[in-house]
């Protein structure tokens, strides 16, 4: 039985206009104005709202074993709390431990995703190099459908990758047309301002942004760039928070650099002050890598977000509740990692941009699903509304309000980042592979029903400029 959306407003990131959408099979099948109703279709009014695409979280951590937990949301749970908010498709993280093989890391972050309620696509993370992790992401990229790597440059002592495993990751990254991604801290710097502040007895929460400042940051963003120019790779920056570091994506790119940024919904909207709260557990809850920042920063990176110098938004949904948090509650470099956010983005996000007129409704669509889709290549597969697309759509009630709190909310998490703040603007629908599956604030989801999404490699654009860095390329020193 398909699904036909009657009497909206279909809203792309090129463009709006009035048209009826029918779902078959769980694509769309047609698009335009006053469609005839097919026998046995489940008619959805969207009359005075918008249709658009679902949205692309590409920065989500289910289910992730941190710090000496796990994470509180597992795939279920964080893909439903996705549909309810209007997030049709998920990109996870595969961590392996380094000396770990990054074919059986996948396949067991496979193994838990396989109770998803929406679709899911992965990045798989370097933190180790030798010739097995060169082979690994061969397989993966040739093989899985995978075609992005991550690179923490923080984390010491753990999951951290230093220059040599950069530079050989982009490069075979590049030969493979896959898109090096990049988490910009210098962890050497962290760690020794982590001691510092604990030897002089800061240690609650306020410690943890004090450990990261603004340049930690930027230096990372800026080495992490080079690295890149240099070996001639495009390079994704993840969770751009800083003044300092989206001035170096600036600067790349007004010098002609592939380099693209992603900025989070919190980071956006929250500033450090959270931390000085004298409740350990509301600080605690907002402990995430690399820190809220001061205000003045969100001005800039909504500024980035508007003239096109950070083109994806996220949440890097990575849920711990108090109890774990509390493992950190004399050592705030033991709070485990991470914050909710994954129902909240495109709310949130419509209520301070669209609501505000920092953001068009198109703009909108571009930087919460469209270019997500574009440069994780899933395009036009997802983030369109075009006949043959996958049937991800959600229905946007402008004039629907909500007050966000951790009592109401879908995700598997006792805090949420956003609490107390009213929007105007949410899901009132949202349909998956063609079926609604979220309505008028109830869920109808099947365990399990989440596809894995294979995304091929970037051979055209790599082909393309396979030229230009022949004819200049990166010079190698034997050692």
């Amino acid at each position: 039985m398909g699904v036909i959306i009657k009497g909206g407003t279909a809203v792309t990131a090129e463009q709006s206009f009035k048209a009826d959408v029918y779902c078959e099979d769980g694509r769309i099948a047609q698009v335009g104005l006053d469609l005839d109703t097919p026998t046995g279709a489940e008619v959805v009014d969207a009359g005075g709202q918008f249709v658009m695409p679902g949205g692309i979280d590409p920065h989500t951590h289910m289910q992730l074993p941190f710090m000496g937990t796990v994470a509180s949301e597992d795939f279920y749970t964080g893909t439903a709390a996705g549909l309810a908010g209007g997030t049709t498709c998920i990109i996870d993280f595969v961590i392996p431990a380094p000396q770990t093989s990054l074919l059986s890391a996948f396949h067991q972050w496979r193994e838990w995703a396989q109770k998803s309620v929406s679709d899911y696509a992965f990045h798989v993370a370097v933190t180790w190099w030798d010739d097995s992790v060169h082979q690994d992401m061969g397989t993966l990229v040739q093989e899985h459908g995978v075609n992005s790597f991550k690179h923490f440059m923080a984390y010491k002592g753990a999951i951290m990758a230093d220059d040599e495993v950069l530079v050989n990751s982009f490069t075979r990254a590049w030969e493979l047309g896959a898109l090096p991604t990049v988490h910009a801290e210098n962890g050497e710097l962290v760690w020794q301002l982590q001691r510092k502040l604990m030897e002089s007895g800061i240690t609650g929460p306020e410690g943890h942004p004090q450990s990261r400042p603004p340049e930690v940051e930027g230096e990372a963003a800026n080495r992490a760039i080079r690295i890149a120019q240099a070996l001639k790779t495009p390079v994704y920056l993840v969770h751009v928070s800083a003044k300092e570091s989206l001035g170096e994506v600036i600067r790349a790119r007004n010098e002609g650099q592939r380099v693209f940024g992603e900025v989070l919904a919190g980071h956006l909207l929250v500033d450090d002050s959270v931390y000085l709260n004298t409740d350990f557990d509301t600080a605690a809850a907002h402990v995430m890598s690399p820190p809220f920042r001061p205000k003045g920063h969100q001005e800039a990176l909504w500024r980035g977000l508007q003239s096109g110098n950070l083109q994806t938004t996220a949440t890097d949904h990575c849920c711990f509740c108090a109890d774990q948090k509390a493992m950190g509650k004399d050592d705030f470099t033991k709070i485990p990692n991470g914050t909710g956010g994954v129902e909240n983005r495109m709310e949130v996000l419509w209520h301070a941009g669209v609501n505000t007129g920092k953001l068009t409704m198109n703009e909108f669509v571009r930087v919460t699903s469209t270019n997500a889709a574009q440069i994780f290549n899933m395009y036009p597969r997802k983030g369109s509304i075009s006949v043959g697309a996958d049937a991800d759509l959600v229905i946007w009630d402008p004039e629907a309000s909500k007050t966000i709190s951790a009592k109401t909310h879908h995700q598997n998490v006792d805090y949420n980042i956003f609490e107390g703040m009213t929007v105007r603007g949410t899901a009132s629908h949202t349909i998956s592979q063609g079926k609604v599956v979220f309505k008028d604030g109830e869920l109808f989801v099947e365990r399990g029903a989440g596809r894995y999404i294979e995304r091929p490699p970037f051979a055209p654009y790599f082909d393309a400029i396979a030229k230009v860095r022949d004819q200049n390329p990166p010079v190698f020193v034997e050692r």
